[in-house]
């Protein structure tokens, strides 16, 4: 069953490079993937039919339990057929769907291949949270193969309200399902069914929970709008998504659910009225509907209200017969939905008004939905009659005042059903009076192999309806056994439910031949409650909220903004400190005098950070903070981080006076001088003092011993290597790392996005070298050759240390500071290598590094401009990103293909000439990772802040000195 996942996920990332190569073809290939797992299946029937079940399982998060479990038991096994059975023959009917200039065609199979492969695992998942991701998978597919057709609102719109529906559907089925598992002991599906929870009315709250979901997922009372809405997706969408796979999955889990809790007070009742309203309400929409497609859609509607009628009646004979019906509705409705494609392409409308004389152009397809529709209103020989025969006596053989309210119920809605299907095979087959035979279009292959298949099968199993029955008793036998055992059969002889059943056919039929009288009737009825208006009341109720909302807190203030925000830190903590009662015996105010003179001029700059009338003092002087504090950390012993810390402030000032140069000099230029100055001071106190209790109380509190006194020995026998910091980041704290990494590649593009106005690029202008005595091109403007000075020309020395020196104007220029750079830029380079290698042992590591890199590249951006950048750094800043983070990953997965645990790592050691002894550390490739993610960090920084906004600027000041001297090189 994993292996038969895996397949689907290759499949689903296949299709749309395969669809390149072989157009609609590629339909076959992945139909390939869920005939293979039906092979499967097919093969486990000897176990499952034989009472046992087939498991598989995998440990993913062993510390908590979790595990990915599969079970194949009766009902998994038979939906299973459904899905995969069902689900490739509706892609082997897409290849002569869709016609090679169909728009993203690719997608769609990819997308159709990975929801078939959700919908297949969401059935096997025996652990509760791995089946709730695939209900979810199926949301996220489902949402993007009904508006597949995306240049359409309705089919936006439409692919939308499923998603909100079903999603908000199955965060409360989550919140049950963590109820559920707590009461339980355990996320096995198998064990809280075998031994159900007695948890009073938490469990009931949990199991109702569960059910919102199901019933959102299965488009009940109130939930049943989105479903004819989202029949704007291609019909092989509708014909497996919405008739036998999604739609099912909310029956499917109410059928689990039902042996272990269809006893709770309210399942039963519950249940009952929703699906008798769902199936009423589906019916009598339907019979108003002229288009043939959402006929069928509100008629699925109604089937399963029917189903979920009794799918939780919670008897023995009424279990047996949900499963049949549940089979024979995906078959009958599938054929259906694929009849209409058929009906559509070929005649280019699904207007029943329209439609005329298609019974007789069209023999084989009229046959194959009239067997169809046989099944759909319960006419023998169909597996939908004997499964309709059974509901039935399910329902009479309860004798309790629910049965009977359910069996008037089915009643009623089985009238309805035989209506609507009549007015199917009138409106789309027959011939009408007054109205002009359809034209047969013949422009493309029939796909009529999949529709006869399903409907010759509906025939068949309802012929073997015994072997049927053998089938589907193991889910059966889980509910207590009745008095009398209902066996399905193809002929009961003449009873009750037979009875019954041709009363609603008769009914059905006169409801049908009176369709012009019934149809004023429901035009003359103004509609009580529409479920669709509702939706959209509601949106609209969320829209003005948001806007009202967002119009009254977010006033364009970032000083409000953050002045909430502090305030509710200090108010909150401040709370918490109040009530505290384990205050430290004694404070330690310094452990050194220096330290006490570092504090001091912390505090005096940071005050003065705060008096500061220019933005640029006022950075130096936050700066001043930042520095102290890695003085601080030495003075603690703590080399490692005061490195960083320094690096971190200098790389952090850069970027600040680049975003600077875009400001006005002074503060409160612009929205003149700061307002409620003595409010601010005392939030700014206020805060301080908060964190400083925070700090003394926090330490002070500590009852067990440090982690980080192990840390020593850890990151020496654990990680090879003294550097702990360096070690704990690499290896004993990997996984941190990795997200940390994450955060700076985002906070990376973020940044970018930011300022690079129409798209992202990562080439800036570059010197290229060309042939000749002298010159080189800039873009498209020739620059004196800098390599070696010429004398003088114009008055200006042709001197340049740096490659693009030359592009700046005179007075921006310092010749000393090119001379440093071209001298040092090498040499630190080669000093960040060695702090990355020998980061493990000594100061350092790849973040660390990193940094010293960046200063490099800082340096040559100060001295030579933009375009000094670009000859530095050829490299795109997000393929460093990228391969860091692979790198890392890369790391970090690694040891799960030598059966060792994420993240582990290993060491090789020997001796080599010269260099003497050598150690290597596999974890080192991690911190390589994190090295080119920092200079990716530091290079797209400077790209963006300082190159994007240099070249705005030219843009916007085309007379500056700097195009002013490009212009004279050019000539």
């Amino acid at each position: 069953m994993l292996f038969s996942l895996a397949f689907f996920v290759l499949a689903a990332f296949l299709a749309p490079l395969l669809t390149r190569w072989f157009g609609p073809r590629v339909f076959y290939m992945v139909a390939l993937v869920p005939i293979g797992s039906l092979v499967f299946t097919i093969s486990a029937a000897p176990q499952v039919l034989g009472g046992g079940t087939l498991r598989e399982t995998l440990p993913w998060i062993p510390e908590i339990g979790l595990e990915l479990g599969f079970r194949l038991d009766t009902l998994s096994w038979v939906m299973s057929l459904v899905v995969l059975g069902v689900g490739a023959l509706v892609l082997i009917y897409c290849e002569r769907y869709f016609g090679p200039d169909e728009p993203a065609l690719g997608r769609f199979a990819g997308n159709f291949t990975a929801f078939s492969g959700a919908m297949y695992g969401l059935v096997i998942a025996d652990d509760v949270f791995l089946m709730f991701m695939f209900w979810e998978a199926t949301t996220v597919f489902s949402y993007l193969l009904i508006g597949h057709y995306t240049d359409r609102k309705a089919s936006r719109g439409a692919a939308l309200q499923a998603l909100l529906v079903t999603t908000a559907g199955g965060l409360a089925m989550l919140v049950g399902l963590v109820i559920l598992s707590a009461s339980a002991g355990t996320t096995s599906f198998t064990a809280i069914m075998a031994d159900p929870p007695n948890g009073g009315g938490l469990v009931i709250v949990a199991v109702f929970l569960v059910l919102i979901g199901a019933v959102s997922k299965s488009a009940l009372v109130p939930f049943h709008f989105w479903l004819p809405a989202a029949m704007a997706a291609p019909t092989p969408v509708s014909a497996y998504l919405h008739a036998a796979a999604m739609v099912k999955a909310g029956i499917y889990l109410i059928a689990a659910l039902a042996p272990g809790f269809a006893s709770i007070p309210g399942w039963r009742e519950s249940l009952v009225v929703l699906g008798v309203a769902t199936m009423l309400v589906g019916g009598w929409r339907a019979l108003r509907q002229t288009d043939i497609k959402l006929l069928l859609a509100y008629g699925t509607v109604s089937q399963l209200g029917f189903l979920t009628v009794i799918a939780g009646f919670g008897t023995r004979d009424a279990a047996l017969s949900a499963l049949a019906l549940l089979l024979a509705h995906a078959l009958f409705k599938s054929t259906l939905f694929l009849v209409v494609g058929l009906i559509d392409h070929s005649t280019g409308t699904r207007d029943l008004r329209k439609l005329s004389g298609l019974g007789r152009s069209r023999p084989v397809l009229a046959t194959v939905a009239t067997i169809a529709i046989a099944s759909m209103v319960g006419l023998p020989p169909t597996l939908g009659f004997v499964a309709k025969e059974a509901v039935l006596t399910a329902l009479l053989a309860d004798g309790s005042v629910l049965g009977l309210v359910a069996v008037v119920g089915v009643g009623l809605g089985s009238m309805f059903t035989v209506a609507y299907s009549a007015r199917f095979v009138w409106g789309a087959l027959a011939t009408k009076k007054g109205v002009e035979a359809i034209e047969v279009r013949h422009d493309r292959p029939d796909a009529l192999f999949s529709p006869v298949l399903l409907s010759l099968a509906g025939v068949v199993l309802g012929l073997m309806a015994p072997v049927v029955d053998g089938w589907l008793s193991g889910y059966s036998e889980l509910f207590p056994a009745g008095e009398h055992d209902y066996h399905l059969a193809l002929w009961h002889g003449v009873e009750p439910a037979l009875v019954i059943s041709a009363l609603t056919l008769a009914l059905g039929l006169l409801l049908f031949w009176k369709k012009e009288r019934v149809s004023k009737m429901q035009a003359a009825l103004p509609p009580v409650v529409n479920a669709a208006d509702g939706y959209w009341r509601v949106m609209r109720f969320i829209d003005r909220s948001a806007a009202r909302v967002t119009s009254a807190t977010q006033r364009g203030s970032l000083p409000l903004y953050l002045g909430i925000i502090l305030f509710v830190m200090v108010a909150g903590v401040g709370v918490t400190i109040v009530q505290n009662r384990q205050w430290p015996d004694e404070v330690r105010l310094w452990d050194y005098p220096a330290q006490l003179v570092i504090g001091v001029i912390m505090m005096i700059a940071a005050v003065a950070a705060v008096r500061a009338d220019k933005r640029f003092t006022a950075v130096v002087l936050v700066g001043v903070t930042g520095y102290g504090m890695a003085m601080l950390f030495a003075l603690q012993g703590a080399p490692d981080l005061a490195f960083t810390q320094l690096l971190i402030e200098t790389v952090t000032l850069v970027a600040v006076v680049l975003v600077l140069r875009r400001l006005p000099q002074r503060i409160g230029v612009a929205h003149g001088a700061p307002r409620y100055r003595a409010l601010r001071a005392v939030l700014a106190i206020a805060v301080g003092l908060t964190m400083a209790i925070v700090a003394v109380v926090a330490l002070g509190s500590r009852i067990a011993d440090p982690i980080y006194l192990e840390f020593a020995r850890l990151a020496v026998e654990g990680g090879h290597g003294a550097n702990v910091v360096n070690v704990a980041l690499v290896d004993v704290r990997g996984w941190d790392t990795m997200g940390e990494l994450s955060v700076v590649i985002v906070a990376a593009t973020g940044v970018a996005s930011l300022i690079f106005l129409d798209r992202r690029t990562d080439d800036l202008d570059r010197p290229q070298i060309v042939r000749g005595r002298r010159g080189f091109l800039l873009g498209q403007r020739a620059v004196t050759e800098p390599a070696r000075a010429r004398g003088r020309e114009t008055g200006e020395t042709t001197l340049s240390w740096l490659l693009a020196g030359r592009t700046l104007a005179p007075e921006n220029r310092s010749i000393l500071l090119e001379m440093t750079v071209r001298l040092l830029f090498h040499s630190i380079i080669v000093v960040s290598l060695f702090v990355l290698f020998s980061g493990h042992n000594a100061p350092g590591g790849g973040f660390a590094a990193g940094l010293v890199a960046g200063m490099a590249l800082v340096a040559r951006y100060l001295a030579g401009g933009r375009y000094e950048l670009a000859a530095a750094v050829t490299i795109d800043a997000g393929k460093l990103l990228g391969t860091g983070l692979v790198l890392a990953v890369g790391t970090a997965a690694a040891p799960l293909l030598f059966g060792a645990d994420a993240l582990t790592s290993t060491w090789f050691e020997t001796e080599l000439p010269v260099l003497g002894h050598i150690e290597f550390v596999t974890s080192t490739i991690f911190d390589i990772g994190v090295y080119l993610v920092v200079i990716g960090l530091v290079l797209d920084v400077l790209r963006s802040l300082g190159g994007e906004v240099d070249r705005q600027q030219e843009e916007e000041d085309p007379n500056t000195p700097n195009e002013q001297l490009h212009e004279r090189g050019a000539s």
